[in-house]
C-alpha cells in the first residue's frame, strides 16, 4: 500500500483547492491574532496594569535573575532526562511482572498490582515530601543523603506506576492470535513476550509515553520545596529579596521553551501513528 499523500483527499480522490487546504489554517490564525489583541488592550488598558507591569514583567529583573535561574533549570532537565531513562526500563519491568500467567510467577504479579495501585493513588508532591524528607530522616547507613537523589526517586516511583499501565495496555492491544501463533511455534511466556509482544507494545504506546515525558518536564519543579535550587527555587529567592515576581515569569518561560518542543513532537508521532494504523487496515 503506497503512502496516503497529504495533498489529496482519501474520499473524494481528488487533489484538494487551495481553499480547503489553507484557508481553515488562515482563519484560524487570524481568529487567535484578534483574540490576543483584544485581551492585550483590555490588560494593558487597565488602571492597575503598570503596578502589574513592575511587579511580574520587569525586564531589568529578568535579566538580571537569567543566569541563576538558567542554572537551576540545568538541574530540572537533568533530574527529568536521568528519571526518564529509569521510567522507562522500570515501568516495562512492571507491566511484564503483571502480564505473567502461572503459580510460580503469582509473587511478581502481586507485587507490581500493590505498586501500581499504591503509587498512582498518592500525588507526586506527597511521595516528594515523604522521600525527600523521610528518607533521610532515618539516617540508615549506607543510603544517600542528598534530597536530589531521593526526589528523583519520588517522581520515577509515581510515573513508572502510571507508564506501567500504558505499557500493559499496549500489550494487551496486540491480538491474542499473536499468542496463540507463537505458542504454536513452541516459544515459551518469556521468549513470547520478547519477540512477539513487546515490540508491538511499545510500537503502540509510544505516543501515549510521550506524553507522561511532557509531564514529567513541569513535575520535576516539585522538587524545589525539598530545597533543591532548581528554577523554581532559584525563583522564589529572587523574589523574597526583591519582592519582584519577574523571576517566576522567567523560570515559566524557560519550562515553556523546553516542554513546548515535546508536546509538537508529541503530536507529530500521534499523527504518524495514526497513519500507520489506518494503512494497517485498508
Amino acid at each position: 500500500m503506497s503512502k496516503v499523500r497529504p495533498l489529496f483527499s482519501k474520499r473524494m480522490g481528488r487533489k484538494l483547492r487551495f481553499r480547503d487546504r489553507y484557508l481553515p489554517t488562515i482563519i484560524s490564525v487570524l481568529s487567535v491574532t484578534v483574540v490576543f489583541f483584544i485581551l492585550r488592550a483590555l490588560v494593558v488598558n487597565a488602571e492597575q496594569w503598570p503596578r502589574i507591569e513592575a511587579q511580574f514583567f520587569n525586564i531589568s529583573a529578568m535579566i538580571e535573575v537569567f543566569p541563576k535561574v538558567l542554572n537551576g533549570f540545568g538541574i530540572n532537565m537533568y533530574i527529568w532526562a536521568i528519571s526518564l531513562v529509569v521510567i522507562a526500563f522500570w515501568a516495562l519491568i512492571l507491566a511484564v511482572f503483571r502480564s505473567l500467567h502461572g503459580p510460580w510467577f503469582a509473587p511478581l504479579r502481586v507485587f507490581s498490582i500493590i505498586y501500581i495501585d499504591l503509587l498512582r493513588g498518592l500525588p507526586s508532591l506527597l511521595l516528594v515530601l515523604l522521600f525527600g524528607f523521610g528518607i533521610p530522616a532515618l539516617q540508615i547507613p549506607g543510603l544517600p543523603q542528598s534530597s536530589i537523589f531521593w526526589g528523583a526517586i519520588a517522581m520515577i516511583s509515581s510515573y513508572s506506576a502510571y507508564a506501567a499501565e500504558v505499557y500493559r495496555s499496549g500489550m494487551d492491544s496486540v491480538h491474542d492470535g499473536q499468542r496463540a501463533a507463537a505458542k504454536a511455534l513452541g516459544l515459551n511466556q518469556w521468549q513470547t513476550l520478547q519477540y512477539a509482544i513487546l515490540p508491538q507494545a511499545i510500537r503502540n504506546v509510544i505516543p501515549s509515553l510521550l506524553n507522561l515525558a511532557v509531564a514529567l518536564q513541569k513535575d520535576v519543579a516539585l522538587l524545589s520545596i525539598l530545597g533543591i535550587r532548581d528554577a523554581v527555587r532559584e525563583a522564589q529567592i529572587y523574589t523574597a529579596r526583591t519582592f519582584n515576581y519577574s523571576s517566576l515569569i522567567t523560570a515559566a518561560a524557560l519550562f515553556l521553551i523546553a516542554t513546548i518542543p515535546m508536546a509538537r513532537l508529541t503530536d507529530y508521532v500521534t499523527k504518524k501513528d495514526r497513519e500507520r494504523r489506518l494503512q494497517r487496515t485498508e
